[in-house]
């Protein structure tokens, strides 16, 4: 490579930096004057590379946007980062529909790395092991997430069509608070106003997504990623699980997390008011007088669930004091799995 292209080079990863450049920095960085830096400046227009020219006492020379993406100048570190974060990006399900702009992405960063980081880069992905397994996820399309977000940051309302669980396809107007990625999908947030509540949506299920003149206020509460989490505690299912644990928040969160389960105080303070129960029913023993004044209070949590078999042994593993409101179902399964306890523990 000859020096003044290395020059040109050096001069599109300095603008590339971010902010504007000085005449005189860029000069010195370069090695050369002024009217040689005008140069090069010219050599980068005459490829497309968006370059400006800022006036003033503080002026120099900046990148603007253009219609294509310049020649992206990365440091070996930064290539790498890139790299990597388009391999987890896909492996976790947080890409696009158009799958093939990752992997055309993440081929041309890996062709063009030098011989001794390509080399370890390979090495990091061949010894490189995931702890869950890939997951099939259905991706929403690119330019609905852009619009959507566009709708977020400037308060926009956006019609989209939509298709529901059940694969109805409609027409709805959305106030969007947020997107969210959880669990390998994309979501959306947002009130829908033709029934003033709350609407949390799969990205891969909209079809279509139109910003509409006007703007709404932001909706005081919970943050986009909260109201989602909230969202799938308090879906609708077969069941509806109503505990009473004595315990911290935090405790009960190591088992049974805010997309599981809704947390909240129950009145006052000390153990919870009592309620019909078989006689069977193992309930905590309000009358020990050495109970410390300072013990957790008793909360109130409530799951949906399609089943009920994969919470008792949870319930074991959160070790605090419980008590089943509902259903009695539950109840049954918790009993039926503590005998199963007690005879296993009695064997020899």
């Amino acid at each position: 490579m000859s020096r003044p292209t290395g020059r040109v080079l050096t001069l599109l990863e300095l603008l590339q930096s971010g902010g504007t450049r000085t005449m005189a920095e860029l000069a010195e960085r370069l090695g050369v004057d002024g009217r040689t830096v005008r140069r090069y400046v010219d050599h980068l227009i005459d490829l497309d590379v968006p370059v400006e020219a800022v006036r003033g006492r503080y002026g120099g020379y900046r990148l603007g946007p253009g219609h294509r993406l310049p020649p992206l100048m990365l440091g070996e570190d930064e290539a790498v980062a890139v790299l990597l974060g388009l391999v987890a990006g896909r492996r976790t399900g947080l890409t696009t529909a158009a799958a093939t702009a990752g992997e055309t992405a993440a081929a041309k960063i890996r062709r063009v790395l030098p011989r001794h980081l390509a080399d370890r880069v390979d090495a990091v992905l061949e010894s490189l092991a995931f702890t869950e397994p890939a997951g099939e996820f259905a991706a929403p399309d690119a330019g609905i997430l852009l619009t959507l977000a566009d709708a977020v940051r400037h308060r926009r309302p956006v019609a989209i069509r939509y298709a529901d669980r059940a694969g109805r396809r409609g027409d709805r107007t959305l106030h969007p608070q947020g997107v969210v990625a959880h669990a390998g999908r994309w979501y959306v947030t947002g009130r829908d106003p033709g029934i003033g509540e709350d609407r949390t949506l799969r990205l891969d299920r909209v079809a279509d997504a139109r910003l509409l003149p006007g703007s709404f206020e932001a909706v005081e509460g919970p943050d986009p990623a909260q109201r989602v989490l909230s969202g799938f505690a308090t879906a609708a299912y077969r069941h509806e699980v109503t505990l009473r644990v004595r315990g911290t928040a935090e405790q009960i969160r190591t088992r049974l997390p805010a997309s599981v389960a809704s947390v909240t105080a129950l009145p006052g303070t000390g153990s919870p008011s009592p309620a019909p129960e078989p006689a069977d029913a193992r309930e905590p023993d309000r009358s020990d007088a050495s109970e410390a004044s300072d013990d957790p209070p008793w909360l109130r949590v409530e799951v949906r669930a399609e089943r009920l078999d994969w919470l008792p042994p949870v319930l074991a593993a959160l070790d605090l004091p419980f008590v089943v409101e509902r259903p009695d179902e539950l109840r049954e399964l918790v009993v039926a799995l503590a005998d199963r306890f007690a005879r296993r523990a009695r064997q020899a």
